[in-house]
């Protein structure tokens, strides 16, 4: 009989993360104090599940690795949750976060995802498959990620989006149906009618006598 491989101290299956975490940015950041200036790292990370839950944050701390793990927390504690129809959202957002301005618009099947960095990090993680996204104004990265986020946060569901579809389109067979070119034939003819009553009730005018000159007189 085979023995089993003796299992080794300290090493075990890592547990399956949450959500799937994707790093924006690591900067350094000085503070000064009374005692000088203090160096600091900021890292800002962005979380997201397959459910449509996205979150930022952001963490200060001595090293990078303590940033980091502050950032996660921090954004466990922001989860945005949106919905998405046929990998793509259902309809164009736009939204503006200070000078930042992001604009999102659903596309086709196979298009993946066209758009620049931090709003990319964003929606990669989003797991929608299928969208166009444009920035506009500054470059800041955690600007934009911010205003992607309040972009997404304004995204209508699915049945909100189809009840405002069938209305308009109520509204429009509404406007198309007043149409009736057979009452307007009627009413000609109507008036037609009455004309010739009216010509046939005119009596002829009567002729003015003309007076009848004398005969003149012959001449003898």
């Amino acid at each position: 009989m085979t023995k089993e491989a003796p299992k080794k101290w300290g090493f075990r299956d890592a547990a399956p993360k949450e959500f799937r975490e994707e790093l924006l940015n690591i900067d350094r950041v000085t503070r000064v104090t009374a005692w000088g200036r203090q160096l600091r790292f900021r890292a800002s990370v962005v979380i997201g599940d397959g459910k449509w839950r996205v979150g930022l944050g952001i963490g200060k701390a001595w090293e990078v690795v303590v940033a980091i793990e502050k950032a996660v927390r921090d954004a466990k504690k922001n989860i945005l949750k949106f919905q998405i129809i046929d990998g793509t959202i259902a309809h164009n957002v736009t939204a503006d976060f200070k000078s930042a301005s992001v604009m999102l618009h659903p596309a086709s099947q196979g298009t993946w995802i066209i758009a620049w960095w931090a709003v990319r990090k964003i929606i990669s993680v989003s797991w929608i498959k299928d969208i166009i996204g444009k920035r506009y104004g500054c470059n800041n990265q955690i600007t934009n990620a911010r205003a992607t986020i309040k972009a997404l946060s304004l995204i209508k569901t699915v049945n909100v989006v189809k009840k405002a579809e069938t209305v308009i389109t109520q509204e429009e067979i509404k406007v198309e149906a007043p149409k009736a070119p057979e009452m307007k034939e009627e009413v000609k003819l109507e008036v037609k009618e009455e004309k010739v009553v009216k010509a046939e009730t005119k009596k002829p005018a009567a002729k003015k006598e003309t007076p009848k000159k004398p005969a003149a007189k012959k001449a003898k």
